[in-house]
């Protein structure tokens, strides 16, 4: 009886093995071979050569010449300008380049003469002429010493902010010689030390010419792997900074906001999450982390008078700041060396944290534009959640991904897939938000958008 026993196990073993269908491996993540290529491209050697250059013209503060021959500010312009042209030659016509000058009268505040104001700035134009979109990246080109209306003293800036202007030009360098259904424009501000002064009259003249900007990423401060007082030396994190409740025109949201609970789903943080998940496929050894405010406490960056005129942008900065390299004028005190130099910074984590940003370029500027009139409905009760949505305007749709997490959860945990311009799914729209994206031929996905109420 025992063996009877054991011979039909055994045979309902074999049967289960040879019947059971294979297990296959499953793909987790889908590279675009072509933003893949890009992001290798990046070099460290070659951002090491811009912040070195850089750090050449003695000081880059505002209020510093714009006469002197490889001095100043506006010997720093001219020679950023002389790289996007020369990138510009092998663009086949896609890539111009212009220094976008205004003359500001003294505040009273950190300009105290009239100054020209200049902004160096690059257009990547898109190939698509019914894309009108436009994703931008900026670093900002002026630097300070700890007197910041001190405009003769050395400022090498080498950190701030010269590591996002060689990421900006980097990135220049490398997406100049592909094309892009949409626009990108690579952009060294002026005036970030004096009160954030060339971004604000970027943003404004954005605004005024009604500019389709759908994000922008800022870069300040992010070549440095250590921190003063804390003494931590780590070059695997970067920060992501990003606001949740839109301050453009914010009381006239709030009631919805609040009635929906999107107090976590702004677009800024959405572009946030999507730095955080693209940036993290595209370049190994490197966890990105969202930070839920719109700067560093009580500071502010370039990307804040975007957000206060109404566009999507965030902040990316080191994950450890060190207060010894930044505004402080070049010096050794007990045995302390301070200022903004070269020699502190890590270029090798400066190559990882720009191709964050020309992976989420790239990503963002190949994929098609957002699905319109995304909805959810709500005419009955039920514990499924049923989506549906309208075909973007232009670009070459694969199809969608509908996007859900859990109330708690700071990042999208699941993805659905579909070629329908709808989708019905098993979990409740009380426990979960939701959010559509489009999806191009080439595995690109746009930026997410969250429904509306539908019936």
């Amino acid at each position: 009886m025992l063996t009877t026993a054991f011979t039909r196990c055994a045979i309902l073993l074999i049967v289960l093995v040879c019947t059971t269908p294979p297990v296959h491996s499953q793909t987790i993540v889908v590279r675009d071979p072509a933003i893949d290529k890009m992001v290798k491209e990046v070099s460290a050697d070659s951002m090491r050569a811009y912040v070195r250059k850089l750090v050449t013209f003695g000081t880059r503060n505002t209020l510093s010449t714009g006469k002197v021959p490889g001095k100043g500010i506006g010997s720093s312009r001219d020679w950023v300008l002389s790289k996007f042209n020369e990138f510009a030659r092998n663009s086949g016509g896609r890539l111009t380049a212009i220094i976008d000058t205004t003359t500001l009268a003294a505040d009273g505040r950190r300009v105290d003469t009239p100054i020209l104001l200049g902004n160096v700035m690059a257009t990547l134009k898109g190939t698509d002429p019914k894309d009108n979109r436009i994703f931008l990246i900026s670093g900002h080109l002026d630097s300070r010493a700890t007197d910041v209306m001190n405009r003769t003293i050395d400022a090498p800036g080498a950190n701030d902010d010269g590591s996002g202007v060689a990421a900006v030009i980097e990135c220049a360098r490398i997406m100049s010689r592909y094309s892009f259904p949409a626009t990108i424009i690579f952009v060294a501000v002026s005036g970030e030390e004096q009160s954030l002064l060339g971004s604000g009259y970027l943003a404004k003249k954005a605004k005024a010419a009604n500019w389709n900007i759908d994000a922008m990423l800022n870069n300040d401060i992010m070549g440095s792997n250590n921190s003063s007082e804390t003494n931590i030396i780590d070059n695997t994190r970067l920060r992501v900074f990003s606001e949740g409740l839109p301050l453009f025109e914010l009381d006239k949201n709030a009631a919805n906001i609040r009635t929906y609970g999107l107090e976590n789903d702004g677009r800024s943080r959405q572009l946030a999450r999507y730095v955080k998940e693209t940036g993290e496929r595209y370049v190994d050894n490197l966890e990105i982390v969202m930070v839920y405010r719109n700067d560093r406490f009580l500071r502010g960056g370039d990307h804040t008078p975007f957000v206060q005129n109404g566009f999507t942008a965030v902040r990316i900065t080191e994950m450890n700041e060190n207060y010894e390299h930044q505004h402080q004028d070049v010096r050794t005190e007990k045995g302390v060396r301070y200022g903004d130099l070269e020699e502190f910074m890590d270029f090798e984590y400066l190559r990882k944290n720009t191709g964050v940003n020309l992976a989420s370029l790239a990503n963002l500027a190949k994929s098609p534009t957002a699905p319109q009139e995304v909805k959810v409905d709500v005419k009955n009760l039920t514990n499924s959640t049923y989506l549906y949505w309208k075909a973007p305007a232009t670009g070459k749709v694969k199809g969608y991904y509908v996007l859900l997490r859990e109330t708690t959860s700071p990042v999208w945990q699941k993805k659905f897939f579909t070629s329908n311009t709808e989708l019905r799914i098993p979990y409740s729209k009380d426990n979960y938000f939701f959010a559509v994206q489009s999806v191009s031929t080439d595995e690109n996905e746009g930026l997410p958008v969250v429904p509306a109420v539908g019936r």
